[in-house]
């Protein structure tokens, strides 16, 4: 199945922005959420190829998040790749343990992300 709608979940505007931006240049339909409640409430409207998953949020942080949509059986199926500023190894294999099926570190390199949502794909 070929990734067309990315969801981006991350409560930073210049990230979101700049993520939206490069994804849409490169064809991709995307939406973004804020925190847990909004990601959900996307969920429920349209459900994406492909979400790019912030951790550190209000309420809810990236990794429980993770945890609660790759566990739940309306969203199994649904890709979730990491970006995030938290690069140490365990962070990273945190991530993958909750579900995550790959890790960026931020700034996001527009090359490795596509390399990895292309590997998904």
């Amino acid at each position: 199945m070929a990734i067309q709608k990315v969801l981006i979940v991350d409560d930073s505007k210049t990230e979101t922005m700049f993520m939206t931006d490069l994804l849409q240049r490169n064809g991709y339909v995307v939406r973004s959420a804020e925190n847990a409640t909004e990601a959900f409430a996307r969920l429920a409207e349209d459900r994406p190829d492909l979400i790019l998953m912030d951790v550190v949020m209000p309420g809810q942080n990236g990794f429980q998040l993770t945890r609660s949509i790759s566990r739940s059986p309306e969203f199994t199926g649904i890709p979730i790749i990491m970006c995030t500023s938290k690069g140490l190894e365990t962070d990273r294999v945190w991530g993958m343990r909750q579900g995550a099926r790959d890790y960026i570190t931020k700034p996001v390199d527009s090359v490795e992300l596509f390399a990895k949502i292309k590997a998904l794909g």
